[in-house]
């Protein structure tokens, strides 16, 4: 599902207009982004949470030449998926 028919969905199922539902939506897309570049941490209990991350530096090898190379530390956004949506994909 893209974002397109995310939108035409949930609008179908409240009954608002695919015109607010994407802006509601684009809204919520803003705000996560901000708080998490931030520093901060969104969660939504039992569903998603999105939070950034440092990911140290590593040597790894270059998977065409076998070649060990550095790769660089690294700030990343970490999503993690709560319980009850691990249950219901689970079943």
């Amino acid at each position: 599902m893209n974002k397109a028919e995310l939108v035409s969905a949930i609008a179908e199922k409240s009954g608002q207009s695919a015109a607010a539902v994407g802006e509601v939506l684009g809204a919520f897309e803003d705000i996560v982004t901000s708080t998490v570049a931030s520093g901060g941490k969104v969660q939504l209990a039992g569903f998603l949470s999105f939070e950034k991350a440092e990911r140290a530096a590593r040597t790894g090898r270059n998977p065409a030449t076998g070649a060990e190379m550095q790769i660089p530390a690294a700030t990343v956004p970490k999503v993690k998926v709560g319980k009850s949506f691990k249950d219901a994909v689970g079943k």
